[in-house]
């Protein structure tokens, strides 16, 4: 299946959160070169439920203490986030949970 562009902005994140799905997740994470695990669907759940309670994507720092808060202290580090989503984790995570990008990231 292929990922329906028109969905996306120019960045590449959804326009609509209501089109998001696990299908359409892994979709876009595929598009980034990202092979989604247990360990992603963590944080992917977090971030969609971050949201839901305040409405904003988090940045690095909200995002690692939300981490830190809900899944302990070894999953809380920006090291770990890192590693399962390379480059900048709280956009690139955002982009595939389906949520806007984060407002203080470039």
């Amino acid at each position: 299946m292929t990922l329906d562009k028109t969905i996306l902005d120019e960045e590449g994140y959804l326009l609509d959160l209501a089109d998001w799905s696990a299908e359409l997740a892994e979709q876009l994470a595929a598009e980034e070169g990202v092979a989604l695990s247990d360990a992603h669907w963590e944080i992917i759940h977090l971030l969609r439920n971050f949201y839901e309670e305040y409405g904003l994507s988090p940045a690095m720092r909200p995002l690692v203490k939300a981490v830190s808060k809900s899944l302990g202290s070894e999953k809380g580090r920006s090291i770990y986030l890192m590693t399962l989503f390379p480059g900048s984790p709280p956009k690139l995570a955002a982009k595939i949970a389906g949520l806007p990008k984060p407002a203080n990231c470039l």
